[in-house]
Order: C-alpha cells, then sequence, then structure tokens
C-alpha cells in the first residue's frame, strides 16, 4: 500500500498528432491515476504529470466529427447548447482532451485531485521544460 507522502512522481509528455482522442486520453488517465506503478493503490493519488501536445491534430475516427456532440447547458430552460465535434476540434481542442480525460477518472474528490495534474496544450510548445518530462510512447 502507497501511502501519500512516499509516492515519487514524473512528468510525461504525450504527442497526441494523428493519434485518436480516446486512444490518448485513455493513455493520460492511466498514467494520472498510477496504474502504471506496481505500488498502485486505488485510495491514494500515486499518479504522475501529463502533458499533452498538439491536442489540434488528434483524430476522431469514423464520423464522429459530425455526429458526435459537446452539449453544455446554462441551467435556465432552454439553455441547451450542442456542438459537434468538428467544430470543437477546430475551436478548442483543449477543451475535448480535458472532457474525455476527465470522464476517466474517478467521480469524487480524488478524480478531482488527478484532473488538476493534466496539462493540455494545442501545439507543439508547453511552458514545462523545468520539470524534464520523458516521451510516452504507447
Amino acid at each position: 500500500m502507497a501511502k501519500p507522502n512516499e509516492v515519487e512522481r514524473k512528468w510525461y509528455v504525450i504527442d497526441a498528432a494523428g493519434k485518436p482522442l480516446g486512444r490518448v486520453a485513455s493513455e493520460a488517465a492511466k498514467l494520472l491515476r498510477g496504474k502504471h506503478k506496481p505500488e498502485f493503490t486505488p485510495h491514494v493519488d500515486t499518479g504522475d504529470f501529463v502533458i499533452i501536445i498538439n491536442a489540434e491534430k488528434a483524430v476522431l475516427t469514423g464520423k464522429k466529427l459530425e455526429k458526435k456532440m459537446f452539449y453544455r447547458h446554462s441551467r435556465y430552460p432552454g439553455g441547451l447548447k450542442a456542438i459537434p465535434y468538428g467544430i470543437l476540434m477546430k475551436t478548442n481542442p483543449v477543451l475535448a482532451f480535458e472532457k474525455a480525460v476527465k470522464g476517466m477518472l474517478p467521480h469524487n474528490r480524488l478524480g478531482r485531485k488527478l484532473f488538476k495534474k493534466l496539462k493540455v496544450y494545442a501545439g507543439e510548445s508547453h511552458p514545462h521544460q523545468a520539470q524534464k518530462p520523458e516521451i510516452w510512447q504507447f
């Protein structure tokens, strides 16, 4: 059983260029949760920090660009907004990745803590060079 103060955290970079959004999101969720480590403990944050770059170059398979919708609601009557993922990936690909990864994490206070360790960038560059991130291949 891992103790919270004994966990060693690393930084990983995942390049999403040309890869399906869901595959990248599931790898990121696995790293954030710490399931790749032998000392994984379900109720302890044993995960690492994850940086996703080139989010704008990720792909969606099939007809998801036209048929899959991103929904949000203003909490007022008739306040439902639906945006196709084709438009969302052009305007805000970071939001698409954040929503995908957040849905794969636990839906409790541990999941909210894990989600803060995710950094998503639409382009190639990121400001986390000082942490010496490693490239994660999958």
